[in-house]
């Protein structure tokens, strides 16, 4: 989940695995365009937190998409300027 949603600029997207693995975090816009890869490492388990700084993009939302051990997991989050 991320926290503060909405937004401006930035927010923290926290995640917790329960077993070491490769883990991905990327944001897309509505469209399906990749905008970031904030993640994309080996991890230990345990909670994580990533922060996003949306300075350069527009209002609007947001998906941020999750994958680690064969886990898949979308949310929206919104930036309010």
């Amino acid at each position: 989940q991320n926290y503060p949603n909405p937004f401006n600029p930035t927010t923290k997207i926290s995640y917790s695995i329960k077993k070491e693995g490769l883990v991905s975090l990327k944001v897309y816009d509505v469209l399906g365009n990749e905008i970031a890869a904030l993640v994309n490492e080996e991890k230990p388990e345990g909670i994580h937190e990533v922060e996003f700084n949306a300075a350069n993009l527009p209002s609007g939302i947001y998906i941020f998409t999750f994958q680690a051990n064969g886990i898949i997991k979308s949310k929206k989050m919104t930036v309010l300027k």
